[in-house]
């Protein structure tokens, strides 16, 4: 888990510097911007998206086994067989993150692949660096599992959720509508006005789940908190 992160925090970093700092030497008339431009765009920004096909796909089936598995122990319910019951429980408990990944699956990925006409790739690659929560989050679920939640590094971990999610997942669209704003001389509360309407309703429906989790990390750290300052006070 670790060593992909770091691997893709230097990667795409350190391909953006190689690229640009080629096309300065190679072309020393060219202004910043432009060997910026070339450092930009990547075979990589495209060619990830059709990774993330099958890793949705996966994903997805792995949340329902997790339910299958654990039906698989408890007395069905009446009238139904394993499957209902598992299937049940995964709509249930888990029915926001199925429809985050087939939306993913069904609009963004067909977004990125075949209607952007590879422009593009800085907003492409923005979205990419939501990931960064992900290994903190994961994580924070395996100590649970290891009954580890009031050890240390449970805090420390869950103080790393929180960072890193509000500032990949929340902070990540007011900057990308910042960016956007600062290229081309738009103030950034004008920025929507300016982009295309189906852009703002993309943006806002894959920010609003995004709140929504945060929410619910926020909750979950405030009970952690007074618990262990109850504890404390004991």
């Amino acid at each position: 888990m670790w060593h992909v992160l770091l691997g893709g925090s230097l990667l795409f970093p350190g391909l953006y510097l190689l690229c640009s700092r080629c096309a300065r030497w190679a072309l020393p008339a060219w202004s910043e911007a432009d060997c910026s431009l070339i450092g930009a765009r990547h075979w990589l920004a495209t060619s990830y998206i059709w990774l993330i096909i099958p890793y949705m796909v996966y994903d997805t089936y792995a949340m329902y086994l997790r339910h299958w598995y654990r039906c698989q122990n408890k007395q069905t319910l009446a009238g139904k067989d394993h499957f209902a019951t598992a299937m049940d429980s995964f709509l249930r408990k888990d029915f926001l993150m199925l429809v985050h990944h087939t939306a993913i699956l069904t609009i963004l990925v067909p977004i990125a692949l075949f209607f952007r006409r590879d422009i593009g790739d800085f907003f492409v690659g923005c979205l990419y660096v939501a990931e960064m929560s992900t290994p903190f989050v994961s994580l924070g679920k395996v100590l649970i599992q290891l009954k580890l939640q009031n050890s240390l590094l449970y805090k420390v971990n869950g103080a790393l959720v929180l960072i890193t999610f509000f500032l990949c997942r929340i902070l990540l669209f007011p900057f990308m509508y910042n960016a956007y704003g600062q290229q081309y001389g738009i103030p950034f509360y004008k920025v929507p006005f300016y982009i295309p309407l189906q852009c703002n309703v993309i943006n806002a429906s894959m920010m609003a789940p995004q709140i929504y989790w945060f929410w619910l990390i926020c909750k979950k750290a405030l009970r952690l908190y007074t618990s262990s300052l109850s504890s404390k006070d004991r």
